[in-house]
C-alpha cells in the first residue's frame, strides 16, 4: 500500500521570523538574522556571533508554570507546532488521533538544562539537580509534550541524526504515512544550542566560524568562509496522505514525493570528498519521485560556510546530476539564519515548500569572492522569480549522515 503524502500546514521559529509568513519573507529579500550574542556573557566566548530567536517570549506563549519543566528546545519545538496545526486547519476534535502521530527531534536537545545543572553540581551550590532535569534534556520529549500538548497518539519518535535530523524526521514520517502506518504526522526538528558549553565545544573543534563581523560570519560558498554560524529555533509541518486531505478539504501547500538516507562511512565529522553518500540520497530521492535530475528547479544546500562541507556537497550536486548541475539554482539560506543543526533541515523544507508555492527561489546572501572549485549557481545575494516544479532539500550531519527530501509544487 503507497499512498501520496502532502504537506499541509507548517510552524516556524527562526531567527529571521517567528512565523512562516515572516520568516519566507525575510528570507525572500536576504535579511540577515546572525548578530552579536546576548544569551552568553561575551567575555567567557571568543566566538560572539549567533544566529537567536528573537522577541520569544516563552512564558507568555506557552505559560510560565510550563516553561519551569521545558528547554528552550523543547518551547521552541512546542510553539512551531502550535503554528502548524493551526495553519493546517486541521480539527483535532474530528481526527482519530491514534492515526496522528508526531516525529520531532533535536541535534542535541536539552543542553541549556545539561550546562545549568552540571554548574550548580560542579561550584558546589548545591547537591541537588532539578526533578525535571532528565525529562527537560532528553530528545525525545520534544516530540512526547507535542504529543502529549495535542492528544496525538500515532506513532511518536525522535531521529536523531546531528545536523540531517529535521529532514530525518520529515522523511521518515512521509513514508510512515506513505505506507500505511499513519493518516497525518507533525515532523521536523527542534534546537536550541546557543550555550557557552555549546559554542565553546564546537569552536574547539575548529567547526565554528572565525570572524566575529555578523555580516561575514556564514558565507556559503565564499572563498573566504571560516566555518558555519550557530543558530537555533524550529520548524515543524503537518503531513497528510492525499485522500485524507482531500477529505477533509485542506489547503495543499506542497507534495513530498521522494527521500534519500544514507551515510558516508566515511569520518565523524568531515563529509566523504568525492560527495558519494549525499549524491547517492539525492539520487534516491529522484528516484522515489520517478524524476529526471533535468527536472529539478531548484536545490537548498545544506550549504553551512564551512570549508569542507561547501566543498564536498558542491562534488555531490555534481555526482547526482551531471552536466545538469551547472543549470540548476542552488542557494543556502544558513547565510541568512545560520546552522540551526537538528533543526536546519525543518525550516529548509519549509523553505523549499514556499519556493515552490510562489514561484521564487531565496538568495544566498554575503557572497562576495568566488572559489574557483566552487562554480555552481549559488543565487548570490538577490532572489529569483522562477517558475519552479520540483525542489530539492538536503541535510549532511556529523557521522556521515546523510538525508534528503524531493518536494514536488502542488497544481
Amino acid at each position: 500500500m503507497e499512498r501520496r503524502v502532502v504537506i499541509t500546514g507548517m510552524g516556524a521559529l527562526t531567527p529571521i521570523g517567528n512565523d512562516v509568513n515572516t520568516f519566507w519573507n525575510n528570507a525572500k529579500s536576504g535579511k540577515l538574522g546572525i548578530d552579536f550574542i546576548t544569551l552568553i556573557d561575551q567575555d567567557l566566548i571568543e566566538v560572539k556571533v549567533a544566529a537567536e530567536v528573537k522577541d520569544f517570549d516563552a512564558d507568555t506563549l506557552i505559560g510560565k508554570k510550563e516553561c519551569k519543566r521545558l528547554d528552550r528546545f523543547a518551547q521552541f519545538g512546542l510553539v512551531a507546532s502550535d503554528e502548524a496545526i493551526k495553519d493546517s486547519g486541521i480539527d483535532l476534535e474530528k481526527e482519530d488521533l491514534e492515526r496522528f502521530g508526531v516525529m520531532l527531534g533535536s541535534g542535541i536537545g536539552g543542553f541549556e538544562t545539561i550546562e545549568t545543572e552540571c554548574t550548580k553540581i560542579a561550584t558546589g551550590k548545591s547537591k541537588r539537580v532539578s526533578p525535571f532535569f532528565v525529562p527537560m534534556t532528553i530528545i525525545n520529549l520534544g516530540a512526547g509534550n507535542v504529543a502529549i500538548k495535542h492528544g496525538l497518539k500515532g506513532p511518536c519518535t525522535s531521529a536523531v541524526t546531528a545536523c540531517a535530523t529535521g529532514t530525518n524526521n520529515i522523511g521518515d514520517a512521509f513514508r510512515t504515512i506513505k505506507h500505511g502506518y499513519a493518516d497525518v504526522m507533525l515532523a521536523g526538528g527542534a534546537e536550541a544550542p546557543i550555550t557557552r558549553l555549546g559554542v565553546t565545544g564546537f569552536h574547539s573543534m575548529k567547526a565554528l566560524n572565525s570572524d566575529n563581523n555578523p555580516a561575514r560570519a556564514s558565507i556559503p560558498f565564499d572563498k573566504d568562509r571560516s566555518g558555519f554560524v550557530m543558530g537555533e529555533g524550529a520548524g515543524l509541518v503537518v503531513l497528510e496522505s492525499l485522500e485524507h486531505a482531500q477529505a477533509r478539504g485542506a489547503n495543499i501547500i506542497a507534495e513530498i514525493v521522494g527521500y534519500g538516507s544514507t551515510c558516508d562511512a566515511y569520518h565523524i565529522t568531515s563529509p566523504a570528498p568525492d560527495g558519494s553518500g549525499a549524491a547517492k540520497a539525492m539520487k534516491d530521492a529522484m528516484e522515489e519521485a520517478g524524476i529526471k535530475p533535468e527536472e529539478v528547479s531548484y536545490i537548498n544546500a545544506h550549504g553551512t560556510s564551512t570549508s569542507l562541507n561547501d566543498k564536498f556537497e558542491t562534488a555531490a550536486i555534481k555526482k547526482a546530476f551531471g552536466e545538469i548541475a551547472y543549470k540548476i539554482p542552488i542557494s543556502s539560506t544558513k547565510s541568512m539564519t545560520g546552522h540551526l543543526l537538528g533543526a536546519a533541515g525543518a525550516i529548509e523544507t519549509i523553505i523549499c515548500a514556499k519556493a515552490l508555492q510562489e514561484g521564487f527561489i531565496p538568495p544566498t546572501i554575503g557572497y562576495e569572492t568566488k572559489d574557483e572549485e566552487l562554480d555552481l549557481d549559488y543565487v548570490p545575494n538577490v532572489g529569483r522569480k522562477q517558475e519552479l516544479e520540483y525542489a530539492l532539500t538536503n541535510s549532511l550531519g556529523f557521522g556521515g549522515h546523510n538525508a534528503t527530501l524531493l518536494l514536488k509544487k502542488w497544481k
